[in-house]
């Protein structure tokens, strides 16, 4: 029987996968606080829905950075899909291409960004701005070529995070696995991270493409300001679904103060413990013009391929339009804020 929900996926993966692997993807930083945090965080907001509004079947695209997509849900970066199933993220872009979604492709990608855009998928890459200036624009130019619409820069890694649960789970790829973002022909780059990248790196970056910019992984307000004066032109609030700093907020928690600093200038998005169609419904309440969902994908992945993530994605799809439905809204793109209040009850333990 097919799940009915993500964490029913979750479920089937975790029976499915090699639990050192499960480990792998499922696991945070050190005692998990800031992992369990991004989805009780959301189990305290309660929606306050309006009645007999007549808005009719809810309008669920959404436009981001000029490119319309099917519903204000994208897929967020993770690495290594093809630990998850045979065709990593070839069907993992095949399912994004027929449900109308954009897919962001990871730097630490087992399929080329070039292969996964063969797909179909409308497609953003990630990568980590490197101290090496040159590998950083090798990266850049080898996006633009693959017909990437945008680059996401993920920001809040100055350092590799400490993770204890997933410690003995992969220290490298097996034999035939590779990140082929990297390099090839014998020319394989490794992923620095250093606390010596700033703004100034942005600022180059902005200099070197005409590709959107997108900054993921902005919590403070303040940053949130200085990001669009840097010149993004679009930030994800992300704690790097728990994976990074333990004990980070929680994402949906700092949405509305990030929202507010940004002012509407340029669209804000939000990953971290988006589990069902109303976690989206309260995201856009907040502030998010669209949120990105990670570890479902790779659930829905590793349980049946693109197949899998084509159902994941509609089970997300049918329960915002669901939710929106019974909250009397009649568009996506049109969430008030007042729907929202934080009177929930307290998160498990």
């Amino acid at each position: 029987m097919d799940p009915v929900n993500l964490r029913e996926y979750e479920q089937a993966a975790k029976d499915r996968l090699d639990p050192d692997l499960y480990d792998y993807f499922a696991g945070g930083a050190q005692d998990e606080v800031t992992l369990r945090a991004n989805e009780a965080a959301f189990r305290r907001l309660m929606l306050v829905p309006r009645v007999l509004t007549g808005a009719g079947e809810p309008a669920l695209d959404v436009t981001i950075l000029g490119r319309t997509a099917s519903m204000p849900v994208l897929v967020a970066p993770t690495a290594f899909h093809r630990l998850a199933h045979p065709e990593g993220e070839l069907a993992t872009g095949r399912a994004v291409a027929a449900a109308g979604g954009i897919m962001i492709t990871a730097m630490l990608s087992t399929v080329a960004m070039e292969e996964v855009a063969a797909t179909g998928a409308e497609l953003w890459f990630q990568f980590y701005l490197q101290p090496d200036p040159g590998y950083t624009e090798h990266l850049v130019r080898r996006a633009e070529a693959a017909g990437c619409r945008a680059l996401v820069i993920t920001v809040d890694s100055p350092a590799l995070r400490t993770g204890e649960r997933a410690r003995s789970a992969l220290l490298e790829l097996p034999a035939g696995l590779s990140c082929p973002n990297l390099g090839g022909d014998g020319d394989i780059r490794q992923v620095t991270l250093s606390p010596e990248i700033s703004w100034e790196h942005v600022d180059r970056l902005r200099r070197t493409t005409s590709l959107p910019i997108v900054l993921k992984g902005i919590l403070h307000p303040a940053d949130a300001a200085l990001a669009v004066a840097h010149g993004a032109d679009a930030i994800i609030v992300s704690n790097h679904g728990g994976r990074q700093l333990d004990s980070a907020a929680a994402t949906i928690d700092r949405l509305p103060a990030v929202a507010d600093a940004v002012g509407g200038r340029v669209p804000v998005l939000l990953d971290g413990g988006v589990r069902r169609g109303t976690d989206v419904v309260k995201a856009l309440a907040l502030g998010a013009r669209a949120v990105a969902i990670g570890r479902p994908v790779v659930w829905g992945l590793s349980v049946a391929g693109a197949d899998g993530v084509a159902h994941v994605l509609a089970l997300l799809r049918a329960e915002l339009a669901n939710a929106l439905t019974l909250c009397g809204l009649g568009s996506a793109g049109q969430v008030p804020r007042d729907l929202v209040v934080t009177d929930g009850p307290a998160a498990a333990p």
